[in-house]
Formats: C-alpha cells, sequence, structure tokens
C-alpha cells in the first residue's frame, strides 16, 4: 500500500458510522491495531476495521478448514479469518518480511488461535511451493505486481466453492483508466483475468482500496 495518506484513510462519516455499527471486534483484534500504530511505519498496510468484519463474516460462512493468506503484515487480516476456522481448521500465512513477521507472531500468540495458524517466512512463490492445495479460502494481499503470476497458482490450490479473496484491487482510484503506476497496472491486468475467468463468479466492493471477491465453480 502507498505509505501516504490517501483518500481512503480520510476522514468518511459514512464509513465511520459503518466501522461503529458493525461488531462486535475482539478485545485481541483493538490490541493488534493499536501495537501497529504503535510499532510499525505503515500502519495503513493493516486491514481496516469494516474490512476485518467482512473477512471475518465470509470466514464464518465457509466455516473453512484450510485458510491460504498472502501477505501477512501484523496479523490483522489473518485473526479476522480465523475466527470462521471449522473444527481443526489451521491457516498458512505468508511474510517476506521479518520485522513485521515478529509483531504478527506475539499477536497470533496472544490469540485464541495461537495454535491454529502458521506462518511462513519467504518469498510467496518459493512458499506456495511447498503448500499444496485444496484451500476453501485465499486471502490475496501481497506484491501488488505479481497479483497476475499469483493466479493462477492460487486457482490451483483453491478448491470448488472456495473463495478467493484480493485486496487493494482500485488502488485509491488509479485502475480505472490508462496509468503509468506498475501496480495499477498489474492490478488493471489482475481484475481483467478474474472477471474473463469462467470458472470465477466475482464482485469488486470499494471498500478501502477495493476488495475482490471471487467464488470458483466447477
Amino acid at each position: 500500500m502507498p505509505g501516504r495518506a490517501s483518500r481512503r484513510d480520510r476522514i468518511d462519516p459514512l464509513r465511520d458510522y459503518a466501522e461503529a455499527m458493525s461488531g462486535p471486534i475482539p478485545n485481541y483484534l483493538e490490541e493488534v491495531e493499536r501495537q501497529t500504530y504503535l510499532k510499525t511505519v505503515a500502519p495503513q498496510m493493516m486491514c481496516g476495521r469494516l474490512q476485518g468484519r467482512l473477512l471475518a463474516l465470509l470466514s464464518k460462512l465457509q466455516q473453512p478448514t484450510r485458510i491460504l493468506e498472502i501477505g501477512t503484515f501484523t496479523g490483522y487480516a489473518t485473526l479476522c479469518l480465523a475466527e470462521g476456522l471449522g473444527e481443526e481448521g489451521t491457516v498458512d500465512t505468508i511474510e517476506g518480511d521479518a520485522e513485521v513477521a515478529f509483531w504478527a507472531r506475539r499477536n497470533f500468540a496472544a490469540s485464541p488461535f495461537a495454535d491454529r495458524i502458521n506462518l511462513h517466512l519467504g518469498q510467496a512463490k518459493e512458499v506456495l511451493n511447498r503448500l499444496a492445495g485444496p484451500y476453501d479460502i485465499i486471502f490475496l494481499d501481497g506484491d501488488k505486481r505479481a497479483y497476475p503470476d499469483y493466479l493462477p497458482l492460487l486457482l490451483s490450490r483453491l478448491r470448488v466453492g472456495g473463495l478467493l479473496l484480493a485486496d487493494n484491487v482500485l488502488w485509491d482510484g488509479r485502475v480505472g483508466g490508462k496509468t503509468r503506476d506498475d501496480d495499477a497496472a498489474a492490478l488493471q491486468s489482475y481484475n481483467k483475468l478474474v472477471y474473463q475467468n469462467d470458472r470465477l463468479e466475482n464482485l469488486i466492493l470499494p471498500l478501502r482500496d477495493g476488495l475482490s471477491v471471487a467464488w470458483l465453480g466447477e
């Protein structure tokens, strides 16, 4: 995500109202949010509260046995997804930055899901070679320029009827036309590939920086 303040981080009374009326938010997530703002230089990379409640709800509807996440950061979205895990369900989450992975591990240890989240430190494409599907939910929130390359790798690991979620697909409004922004261009390509895939039914929600929710059919 961009390091500067963006439109999605500015004052928005409707968003604030929606956040206030959505929940409840577990106490351990409140602490993750607080520590992220205290300990990291780019706290805006953390999943927002409203998006977090949506991730938790989607997970609870799916009751997944296995979840895969690309891009852990401090673990806020990971813990939201973990709320819906079925009995003995687990999360595999991949993070390439050792510093934020340190904080994620601490946050997981302080949550009810300490023994159900596996954090893999390393580059996503290399770690994916060691992780076989099928997964019930996959959440893509890593290197934006790699989104198009990730798509076939992730679809090969997603079960029929599973959800492929992707964050930042609107990239602060820069995906709508011609762009010189390499990240925006890659996200445009990803969105088009998902839309054109006959097996995917997709919905892009203009929530925060854009969330793609795709369902994999037969």
